[in-house]
């Protein structure tokens, strides 16, 4: 009887245990790593890995990417080359320190100065790798080769380094810069975001949307009607301001004696409003050009600042104009409150209301978003719990016209999921808008697939990219590597460990803050010493930075770096063209002018079957390990593969869909 090479086939294969099978025998004769010993000096396929957070669970949209990138490696392996694939953790940032925060019950900064930055930070280390096994165990269940021994972490001494060096170089070109603006703030973070991580996550909600009358202090009885979404920031109200284009109606409420003075495109809306008849309840005194209400002054709704601005009367509490007034919507005439609008801030330092440095600006909110001192009535209050009693308070005072609601999109913290709010900070920015053509160019000697999202979504995106906030107010992460004099007119960027040592007598073993926070610079300008500023790098300039800092690049690997980059491949979700894609692209185009990948493949999002977002408190979706236990994890991979999502489409997950698959590929 001839003996048969292969094991006979079942009539009704149990593919888990199948799988099972194969995955004992892999480990056996260590398949991935002799792959790779067999594959030594060949042809290098270069590829990148994006790391992520090891504080959850993997979830179906990293199962995706990794199956995506665990097809195209072999295929590659397969065809000659050598693939070297490591698997990378994000370690840094909110989701490490959201976990200690809850253990501890910090509340916000002052909790953790008194706790101690150093113990903090030791806090966050110790759980930033807790689930790290667990991912092992569910992506190697599903088949994937990616080497997790020799893996890399942001948050190692080596990592670290080569952050600080993508940094200087940036810096020594003349790409960094600090500057006060208005930003989009995250309270419950206390710290900015940056311009992309704004667009990650927006939400439909309902916000106040009311009108509030202003009294003229140059005529008896005459009212501004100003409209605003926001009325937390009506105390810190420093001007209104009208288009000097607009024609503006003044009216007189006969039913009050009243003078208004509203924008003529927005008056029937301001009527619709107020309940009141166009024709029956006003009479038209006169229509006049935006341009002639600069300047006349009108009484603050509240008293809190009236002292405190006393020295600039002459220009707060007056009309100024601008062309950033529109007529779709509100009144035509705009409260001023520059500490929280960038157009506020820009047309204020224009006429004069405040300096360009932020001198003589109105802010009285602290990191958390509350109300400090200053606003007696409202001291201790976050400012979007104010808004009922700010509302009360203009009711009572009779600055109310209308008090109402508005449904629109507004941006959440991609993190803590609160609204943010936007407020005037001093941050340390990247020039990007300057780079535009070469980042677009450097994106056109790419390959996507599917190439509609390089064409239209990232391309869009780069056109109009802005300046890259980078750094943020927090503690567990990279510290920006900036000394500085008291007046920051003297500063001095770190590049390497060894360069740091000079300024120390001891030998630096970590680059966290409270390991070097203490290190001073003599100044050479006179100025006494330099200090570290306070701030951490933004972990997605961590991430961008992975094709240099996962080898440790100048530092080692030196060669071996330079001759693989650019990257052959790179593969993640829709959301990372404004995510790690773009800070990647961003980082090689000012650092080496090139693009960091050659080919990328971009998935779609994975859904529930609802078509709503996958939710661990809602339970809406199966669990990936109980699929892959019933169904196979092949199954699971070829029902995603054969899917519109590897075309950057969206996938509602179905159990059915797996189970369909099983089915096709039985055999019978």
């Amino acid at each position: 009887m001839t003996e048969s090479t292969f094991l006979p086939i079942p009539d009704r294969p149990n593919f888990p245990e199948e799988e099972t099978k194969t995955l004992a025998y892999w480990k056996e004769i260590d398949a991935f790593q002799e792959s790779l010993r067999q594959s030594k000096g060949k042809k290098p396929y270069n590829f990148y890995d994006g790391p992520p957070f090891a504080t959850g669970l993997p979830h179906y949209g990293h199962i995706l990417a990794g199956t995506i990138k665990d097809v195209v490696c072999r295929f590659a392996h397969q065809r000659g080359h050598h693939v070297e694939r490591r698997f990378g953790w994000d370690c840094h940032g909110v989701p490490v320190e959201g976990i200690i925060d809850a253990k501890l019950k910090i509340k916000g900064r002052a909790d953790v100065l008194n706790m101690g930055i150093d113990k903090y930070n030791e806090e966050c280390r110790a759980v930033v790798l807790q689930y790290t096994q667990e991912w092992r165990n569910v992506v190697e269940r599903f088949g994937r080769w990616i080497d997790f021994d020799n893996d890399y972490k942001t948050m190692d001494l080596s990592y670290m380094e080569s952050i600080w060096w993508c940094f200087k170089e940036l810096f020594d070109k003349g790409l960094v810069y600090r500057a006060f603006r208005v930003m989009a703030y995250s309270t419950a973070l206390s710290t900015p975001l940056s311009n992309f991580e704004v667009q990650l996550n927006y939400k439909e909600v309902s916000d106040p949307s009311i009108i509030v009358q202003f009294k003229r202090t140059d005529k008896e009885n005459s009212w501004l009607l100003a409209w605003t979404t926001t009325p937390w920031t009506l105390p810190s109200n420093m001007a209104l301001c009208v288009n000097p284009e607009f024609d503006y109606l003044v009216l007189k409420v006969k039913s009050s004696g009243q003078e208004w003075v509203v924008g003529k495109d927005r008056f029937a809306w301001v009527c619709s409003c107020t309940k009141m008849d166009q024709e029956a309840d006003f009479e038209l005194l006169d229509t006049v050009k935006g341009a002639t209400l600069v300047g006349i002054g009108y009484e603050p709704l509240f008293p809190f600042f009236k002292e405190k601005c006393a020295h600039n009367k002459d220009k707060v509490w007056h009309v100024i104009s601008d062309k950033y007034v529109t007529a779709s919507a509100g009144t035509c005439i705009v409260h001023q409150a520059p500490a929280f609008g960038e157009d506020d801030y820009r047309a204020c330092v224009k006429f004069g209301v405040i300096e360009k440095d932020g001198t003589g600006m109105i802010q009285p909110i602290d990191e958390a978003g509350c109300f400090t001192a200053d606003v007696t009535d409202y001291k201790g209050m976050h400012v979007k719990a104010a808004d009922k009693d700010i509302k009360e308070a203009l009711k009572k005072n009779g600055n109310l016209l209308h008090n109402g609601n508005e449904v629109h999109n507004y941006p959440h913290c991609w993190r803590s999921e609160t609204p943010l709010i936007y407020r005037a900070i001093p941050a340390w920015f990247i020039k990007v808008e300057d780079a535009r053509d070469k980042l677009i160019a450097n994106n056109n000697q790419t390959h996507w697939v599917p190439s509609f999202v390089k064409e239209k979504r990232f391309h869009n995106w780069l056109m109009e990219a802005r300046d890259w906030c980078v750094s943020r107010n927090r503690y567990w992460g990279a510290p920006i590597p900036l000394w500085v004099s008291d007046d920051f007119e003297e500063v001095v960027c770190i590049g390497s460990v060894a360069e740091l040592e000079q300024y120390t007598d001891r030998k630096i073993t970590d680059l966290h803050r409270h390991f070097i926070d203490d290190i001073t610079i003599p100044s050479k300008q006179g100025k006494g010493v330099l200090k570290r500023v306070d701030e951490v790098f933004d972990c997605w300039f961590e991430s961008g930075s992975m094709p240099y800092s996962s080898k440790h690049y100048p530092f080692e690997n030196k060669e071996d770096f330079e001759n693989g980059f650019p990257a052959q491949f790179v593969a993640e979700g829709l959301d990372q063209t404004r995510g790690w894609f773009y800070t990647l692209m961003v980082l090689s185009t000012h650092i080496f002018n090139k693009p960091a990948f050659q080919n990328l493949i971009c998935n779609g999002l994975v859904l529930a079957a609802d078509g709503k977002k996958m939710s661990k408190r809602l339970k809406n979706y199966p669990d990936p390990m109980d699929m892959c236990n019933q169904y196979g994890a092949d199954a699971v991979r070829m029902y995603m593969c054969n899917s519109p999502v590897v075309r950057a489409e969206p996938l509602k997950f179905k159990e059915e869909g797996v189970k369909d698959i099983v089915k096709d590929s039985s055999f019978r």
